[in-house]
């Protein structure tokens, strides 16, 4: 017998042996019955009995041999990917979900071979049955792995934001005291629950725009009419402030600066381009924002001199949680987040950053389109 055939007709012993096999994988599967046990594994074993039905060239043989077939990307989810999502969402891990299809193909290839006897099994039907069980447990394992993802960015988008209350509250309760004048002790005590507080709203400001930033919503913003030299001279003298031992030089040629942009979120753009620039940059030597601009775009660069940066380097950049080469030894506080914000803030303006290193100067560069009114909500999302 073939091994579509058998499938199809031994569906029920198949299906007994994968809610067997399910059932022990603890802890998730301890408050699971039988229906969600056996999750999709029919379906799923239709779709692959239906695969093997189907004629192929050895052109698409060797095609398929050599890893998972593409989608489109508007298909509908297949059972491997559903199965995944829901084992996912049910507390399975990633080595339970494989295990579960690594028990699904030996019992599979043990019946059959099983009911075969004395005949010997089509050599054929068992490469066919081993590209399709490949190809879904890969469809499942990129399923499953966006999903918890997506469930990792969620938890750490609402801790972001729970935790901002409390920081709240923190907060004020320092100002609070620092106004008191009662004493010396008690104002240098609030001033350092001031600071840290400011810090810890920095870090979960970053943590709560990373989140909605992987979630696909993107960072939100709220253009209005600006003057983009005023709101970075502003955002200077505060950086200046808090890095008294460093030269910032803010150089605007040209004028114009006019437009509509989110100020406050490129105030935090620049903030981060600086920062990063301070901290890498070498101490003796100024960092340099140039600003300039023409009818249609407007143009800010953040030189700072320092080793130059390898190109692989360059090339991740802007990923998340990325660090400098020099970073472990350095302990300032931060998530590693700031330049995939500041990339996505710029995005979320219709322009772009980049970075390069040459030489004794690492320049990062950012366009922003001049706009004639604000972009609507949809369009602030990408």
């Amino acid at each position: 017998m073939r091994l579509a055939d058998f499938i199809l007709r031994d569906m029920d012993a198949i299906l007994a042996r994968w809610e067997a096999f399910a059932a022990t994988l603890l802890p998730a599967a301890r408050k699971m019955n039988s229906l969600a046990l056996r999750d999709h594994a029919q379906p799923l074993l239709e779709a692959v009995a239906a695969d093997l039905l189907t004629l192929q060239t050895r052109e698409a043989q060797l095609h398929t041999s050599m890893g998972p077939a593409s989608r489109p990307t508007d298909a509908p989810q297949t059972a491997a990917q559903t199965h995944a999502i829901l084992r996912a969402q049910g507390g399975f891990n990633i080595n339970q979900l494989v295990a579960e299809y690594r028990a699904l193909r030996a019992s599979v290839l043990g019946l059959w071979m099983d009911d075969c006897r004395p005949e010997v099994p089509h050599p054929h039907d068992i490469i066919r049955f081993n590209e399709v069980m490949d190809q879904a447990l890969a469809e499942s394992v990129g399923s499953f792995s966006e999903q918890v993802e997506q469930a990792r960015n969620l938890f750490l988008g609402m801790l972001g934001h729970d935790m901002r209350s409390p920081l709240q509250t923190i907060q004020a309760t320092a100002l609070y005291l620092a106004r008191l004048n009662a004493g010396d002790s008690v104002s240098d005590a609030a001033g350092r629950l001031i600071r840290t507080g400011a810090r810890m709203q920095a870090l979960l400001d970053d943590l709560c725009d990373f989140s909605r930033t992987r979630l696909g919503v993107g960072i939100d913003i709220t253009p209005a009419r600006i003057d983009l030299a005023e709101i970075f001279a502003d955002e200077l003298d505060q950086l200046r402030a808090v890095h008294p031992d460093r030269r910032i030089v803010l150089e605007a040629s040209g004028g114009g600066f006019q437009g509509i942009w989110d100020g406050p979120r490129l105030q935090q753009l620049l903030g981060n381009l600086v920062l990063n620039a301070i901290k890498y940059g070498a101490s003796d030597t100024p960092v340099r924002v140039v600003l300039t601009g023409d009818e249609t775009d407007v143009q800010f660069e953040v030189r700072n001199a320092g080793p130059t940066v390898e190109p692989a380097t360059l090339q991740r950049i802007f990923d998340p949680l990325e660090r400098g080469p020099d970073a472990p030894q350095r302990h300032d506080g931060s998530l590693g987040l700031g330049l995939f914000i500041s990339r996505a803030i710029a995005a979320a303006h219709g322009g772009t950053v980049d970075a390069h290193s040459a030489g004794p100067e690492t320049v990062f560069t950012v366009r922003l389109p001049r706009q004639q009114e604000g972009p609507s909500p949809r369009e602030r999302r990408h």
